[in-house]
């Protein structure tokens, strides 16, 4: 009966949640699943194995193993959190809840920043090398025209654009299973070399350090996984499905590169591996018998999968941050029926395309990965600090250790990142605090308006009027 209650308590709760500024419901869990399979398999692992392998030695798939465990831990506190509050804010909204406005600003602001520079390089990177392959255009038009045609399906709709990202998913995952195929393929015909699985370390580095130096750079290729909260507003039922989609997508996207990295280290010399900047092509050219062109266009696949995903990820938590009061309301404005937030959909594909148009932000790349440990820590802390609000008595509960490891991962993998990138990071990271300021300065003059306002009032009417204006904003 409880159960029943329950369930027709949350029924309730999704139904009122189903205003004029209301995303769509329309994720289910094998979409969500490939969503984020899809965003983590991105174009990163067509470049990694070889970076990896100059780290840590021939056995690459040591620190990717790794970089898996590490990413498991921040993924058990967002999945407790995404299905605690099913938001489109993501990590600002439980920045927000747990630390006030100036950090969830903060948080939201370092994912913004990271999402929006992502995406432009992936435009510029679509009208780059690969595309050469095929037709040489001039890159500002090709990055533009492809972010237009990519906001263009984001606004479609998040079932039209998930189902886009299922098709580009399987393109990936094929590719990567051609390169394990040949990878055993060179094995078997005695071509490769096995003993170099269990080659760890450099003349640099011993054992341990090569691990440790491997695994961060591994663990560039398992982010991705965050920008799923940002839709878990727009799944069927988030409370269910968000962590059978999440763990089994990173298990799956760790399965992958596991044999990626066992196929590509067996079958090529570490040194080799580690010189080119196409590693996975060096394992076709051993093997032979698959046209080189048919990795570029896996390549434009990828591409054009992460942009979509991230640009996805970048629209929802723009307009997730505007419903928090934490960026203008002008971004809480969705299509009358395709329920897609077109304003800021907009306002993030234009900042995109500036970038794109401006230069290379190769300069501005290193520093996402610095981006993204600032919003982990924050969200392996809100976890704990959020436990004091019991929230629903169906959400998905991590053990305490899980978010205490992640956040000393994060200090682990930050620890590692050099200074110059640290400069970059905390200069970005400083306007986000200015502007959070300033947003919480325009917050408290609203607040005394509203004040002023209401002191020559009847305090019972006051009191109605106030009831009536929070009402809508309750979860």
């Amino acid at each position: 009966m409880a159960r029943r209650v329950g369930h027709e308590a949350a029924t309730r709760t999704q139904g009122a949640a189903q205003g004029p500024t209301a995303l769509k419901r329309a994720l289910t869990t094998p979409l969500l699943y490939f969503f984020i399979l899809g965003d983590v398999l991105g174009a990163g692992v067509y470049v990694l194995v070889g970076q990896v392998a100059a780290d840590s030695g021939g056995a690459v798939w040591v620190p990717l193993v790794v970089a898996l465990l590490l990413a498991m831990l921040t993924a058990a506190s967002y999945a407790e959190l995404a299905t605690k509050y099913p938001r489109a804010g993501g990590a600002s909204h439980y920045a927000t809840r747990a630390f006030g406005p100036f950090a969830g600003f903060v948080a939201g602001f370092c994912m913004l920043a990271a999402g929006i520079v992502s995406v432009g390089a992936l435009a510029r990177g679509f009208g780059g090398d690969y595309l050469s392959a095929f037709v040489t255009l001039p890159v500002g038009l090709v990055a533009v025209v492809f972010l237009g045609l990519l906001a263009l399906v984001n606004a479609r709709g998040i079932k039209e654009s998930t189902r886009a990202n299922v098709v580009a998913t399987v393109v990936e995952v094929g590719g990567l299973a051609v390169i394990v195929v040949l990878g055993a393929w060179l094995l078997l015909r005695g071509d490769g070399d096995p003993g170099r699985l269990t080659e760890l370390g450099t003349p640099e580095k011993g054992a341990a350090a090569a691990v440790l130096s491997g695994s961060v750079l591994a663990y560039y290729s398992f982010v991705g996984f965050e920008t799923s909260v940002n839709v878990a507003e727009e799944t069927r039922d988030p409370r269910r499905s968000y962590p059978r989609a999440l763990f089994g997508a990173l298990a799956t996207a760790g399965a992958v590169y596991v044999l990626v990295g066992l196929a590509a280290s067996a079958a090529v010399p570490t040194a080799e591996l580690a010189a080119s900047s196409g590693p996975l092509l060096e394992v076709v050219k051993e093997a032979g018998g698959v046209p080189p062109k048919l990795f570029s266009a896996i390549a434009l696949v990828a591409v054009a999968n992460g942009a979509l995903l991230t640009g996805i990820m970048s629209s929802r938590l723009a307009y997730g941050m505007a419903k928090d009061g934490l960026l203008p309301g002008a971004l809480t404005k969705v299509l009358p029926g395709r329920r897609t937030p077109w304003a800021a959909i907009a306002v993030t594909t234009g900042l995109a395309m500036l970038l794109a148009l401006t230069g290379s932000v190769a300069t501005l790349a290193s520093t996402l990965v610095l981006l993204l440990l600032v919003v982990f820590l924050m969200v392996n802390t809100a976890v704990l600090v959020l436990r004091r609000d019991p929230g629903t008595a169906d959400h998905f509960r991590t053990p305490v250790v899980l978010p205490v490891l992640g956040i000393a991962s994060c200090v682990v993998l930050a620890t590692q990142i050099e200074a110059a990138v640290w400069l970059r990071g905390l200069a970005i990271v400083a306007v986000g605090m200015v502007l959070a300021a300033i947003s919480a300065a325009g917050r408290s003059r609203r607040v005394d308006d509203h004040a002023e306002e209401g002191a020559g009032e009847d305090p019972e009417k006051a009191a109605g009027r106030d009831a009536d204006e929070d009402a809508p904003q309750r979860d």
